[in-house]
């Protein structure tokens, strides 16, 4: 009985520790869904926790599938969980998503993707 209850401790503290493991994402600049007036100059997006540099990117495309970010983005050099994206000075008004995938620091991978609309 006390190995049962050994282990099922073990079970129950190790768990929250895998579900913290993988990075998603806890806030944006546009926000998801948003719909801004004017074109911003760059697009973040903060993560749950902290990122790899070399494996993250963030990559923003118009409507009709061309990517307008400049470059694949880059993870903050002094927030690891920071990853961003400038955009060229004359995006136009029209929907965009925005496209992400990082590899947190203990390996696991996650993306996604959301939009946003400029008026």
């Amino acid at each position: 009985m006390r190995n049962l209850l050994v282990a099922a401790l073990v079970v129950a503290l190790a768990t929250p520790a895998i579900a913290l493991a993988h990075a998603f994402p806890d806030n944006s600049s546009p926000h998801v869904g948003a719909t801004v007036a004017t074109a911003p100059k760059e697009v973040k997006v903060w993560f749950d926790g902290e990122i790899e540099p070399v494996f993250s990117t963030l990559i923003v495309k118009s409507a009709a599938g061309k990517q307008i970010s400049l470059g694949k983005g880059e993870v903050d050099a002094k927030n690891h969980a920071l990853l961003e994206t400038p955009l060229p000075a004359d995006v136009s008004a029209g929907r965009y998503t925005v496209y992400w995938s990082v590899i947190a620091h203990d390996g696991h991978h996650t993306e996604g993707h959301f939009a946003f609309t400029v008026k």
